[in-house]
């Protein structure tokens, strides 16, 4: 097999392949003696073996390690300059080529005869700006406002509905998945509900909480605005978020909101199709101020839509006006930014251009630099293409990092099936295609607003055959739910260790259930909580909290097949590995190698069969990497 390694100045550098544009870095690969090697290319082009750019850049012979050749090549990122790259390296032997990319670097494959086996990627991105360290080694808290806790301070508005049984009530649902539904039952939930849950949601380790949209708006999951300059009276008032945001700071937690920027409500002060405002709105007339910031088909009545939803008008973002308007002196990134917020994760990142992601980002930072920019992206966010354009989301000052949406696929593979060569591809994906500062960021979910409960996932049947109707009470077994438990706590376990911050969606600590959206989004069952999973949650968060390494350590894997799982994550003095075991065998540590496990305090000689292990160790990461090829 061949190894590639990178270094900067002098020191290895592990699996990074993002790097900022001044440094210059030393790839290095090592190449078996039997081989026959006589020269080694980088071959090097521009998002894609195709295109204009390309370089054929020489890696000239170094030394000799054991039974392999070490070919080396020093390079200036600023030479080849910002931009997404791919390249591959060719091996000449006796005149012939051979073609070696991602399939067999670092891996088991065998010598590969005249093939391109995967281009490796690398990105070049600007110096960034500011990224705050206050979110590192914490925990994020994801809370769907309505439906989390419940003051009674605030009264029920016009054209609300009220469900009065928290416990037991069912949100209103469409007949079936398209079908039209109103979304105006509310179950009471309010932002002096969260101020009075404070200190429980601290218990998790949180220094984040996550507020699903709050702005005015007719819906109870307010992602129709109707102001972006108003609290919705069913949560509270600009005075309710002030209060909230400093009882928090007194915890050491800060608040972002959910900015939707590539939409409004069609019943909002700009569209205004029911007339429900005295602002005259776009639908109303073409002399209306907001008309420009929409595309009408056919004016009033065909407009474009977000995923034609008709109550959901896409706004035209780069429209000067309506850029003005959030992004502006006193718009709405500078007035909730000056109310103390800590930053903004936005709905749809992808629909809204690089120009007003950067211009987003430079008002934020200019009011707090610590403030931090999340993007809803479902896929691999370093080249992502939207709409036929590639987009730039980490090549400078646009995105602190995305929802890590591809790691929640990876983990449910493993933890539930045993897949790990998706865990193995998305670890190498996320960690080499994303710069550090946004790889140690990421919003590590298993479960939000958009998705079934993971509860639900990991053991519950398919909701495939299944009405609506069907799927609003429908259970686990006792059996069923003990299994998805235990499967909980490994797939925590890994989220919340792995590079990035784990971000828990209301509920999934106590292990709330429910199918697809409006399912997913049951009141908060206070009084009913599963104490031992809400426990291995707290434990988790404290042990977040109390090593460093899981701020910004790097990260290896020591072992993955479907029967266990070991990563460490470690600088120089010392490594923290985490260990699940979904084998029905116990795994012995070999004699003389017993650490003390974080989770139970106590020394521990083996990991049990399906069971968890964390332990810190100044053990050095070659010979971690033997003491698990002896478990093996």
């Amino acid at each position: 097999m061949i190894f590639e390694n990178k270094y900067e100045n002098g020191k290895k550098i592990g699996y990074f392949g993002a790097f900022e544009r001044d440094k210059c870095i030393k790839f290095s690969l090592e190449i078996p003696r039997l081989y026959g090697i006589t020269n080694v290319y980088m071959h090097l082009s521009a998002d894609g073996i195709n295109s204009r750019f390309y370089k054929k850049i020489p890696l000239n012979w170094s030394s000799i390690s054991g039974s392999y050749d070490i070919y080396e090549a020093e390079i200036n990122m600023s030479d080849i300059g910002v931009g997404l790259y791919y390249y591959e390296y060719e091996l000449i032997s006796n005149s012939k080529s051979d073609f070696y990319g991602k399939k067999a670097l670092n891996g088991s494959l065998q010598r590969l005869e005249n093939q391109h086996d995967g281009l490796i990627q690398l990105l070049i991105y600007e110096e960034l700006g500011n990224h705050p360290n206050w979110i590192k080694g914490g925990v994020m808290y994801h809370i769907f406002v309505d439906r989390f806790a419940k003051s009674g301070k605030f009264k029920c508005k016009q054209n609300a509905i009220i469900n009065e049984d928290w416990y037991n009530g069912i949100p209103q649902y469409p007949e079936y998945p398209g079908a039209d539904v109103e979304n105006n039952m509310f179950f009471g939930g309010d932002l002096y509900g969260i101020i009075e849950k404070l200190d429980y949601i601290k218990s998790l380790g949180v220094n984040c909480i996550y507020l699903s949209p709050i702005f005015e708006a007719y819906s109870n999951h307010k992602y129709d605005t109707a102001d972006y300059m108003s609290i919705d009276s069913m949560f509270g008032d600009e005075e309710t978020l002030e209060q909230l945001i400093s009882e928090a700071k007194k915890r050491d937690i800060h608040i972002i909101l959910d900015g939707v920027f590539n939409h409004t409500g069609a019943d909002s002060l700009y569209f205004n199709k029911f007339g429900s405002y005295d602002t005259l709105g776009a639908y109303q007339s073409k002399s209306s101020p907001y008309y420009e910031w929409f595309n009408f088909k056919e004016f009033p009545n065909k407009y474009e839509c977000w995923w034609d939803v008709q109550i959901l008008p896409r706004v035209k973002s780069d429209t000067p006006s309506y850029k003005n308007f959030i992004l502006g002196n006193g718009g709405v990134i500078e007035k909730w930014m000056k109310k103390g917020i800590a930053g903004f994760r936005l709905d749809v990142a992808d629909e809204l251009s690089d120009d007003f992601l950067k211009t987003l980002n430079s008002k934020l930072k200019s009011i707090n630099p610590d403030g931090i920019i999340y993007g809803e992206v479902w896929e691999d966010a370093s080249n992502k293409i939207a709409y036929d354009k590639r987009k730039r989301y980490f090549l400078g000052n646009e995105l602190d990092s995305v929802m890590n949406y591809p790691l929640r696929e990876a983990i449910i593979a493993y933890v539930k099936d045993g897949d790990f060569s998706l865990l193995c591809d998305t670890f190498s994906m996320l960690y080499t295609h994303y710069p550090k500062s946004a790889s140690d960021l990421l919003m590590n979910v298993l479960g939000t607003h958009d998705t079934e409960r993971i509860l639900t996932v990991l053991g519950g049947e398919s909701s495939n055959g299944y009405t609506n109707e069907e799927l609003s009470t429908k259970k686990m077994t006792s059996r069923q739910r003990k299994l998805a438990i235990n499967r909980l706590k490994m797939a925590y376990a890994i989220n919340a260790t792995v590079p990035g911050i784990p971000c828990i969606f209301y509920g999934d600590e106590v292990g709330m259930e429910g199918y697809h959206d409006p399912f997913n989004r049951l009141p908060f069952p206070w009084g009913k909580e599963d104490t031992n999973l809400l426990d291995f949650y707290q434990k988790i968060g404290k042990i977040r909290a109390s090593e460093p390494l899981f701020k910004d350590g790097l990260f290896e894997v020591l072992h993955c097949d479907s029967s266990y799982l070991a990563f460490a994550r470690y600088n120089e003095e010392a490594s923290v590995v985490v260990v699940i075991n979904r084998s029905n065998k116990k795994l012995d540590f070999n004699d003389g190698f017993a650490p003390k496990s974080l989770l139970s305090y106590r020394v521990v000689k083996s990991i049990s069969e399906n069971g968890i292990c964390i332990f810190k160790t100044s053990e050095s990461i070659e010979n971690l990497h033997m003491i698990f090829d002896l478990i093996n």
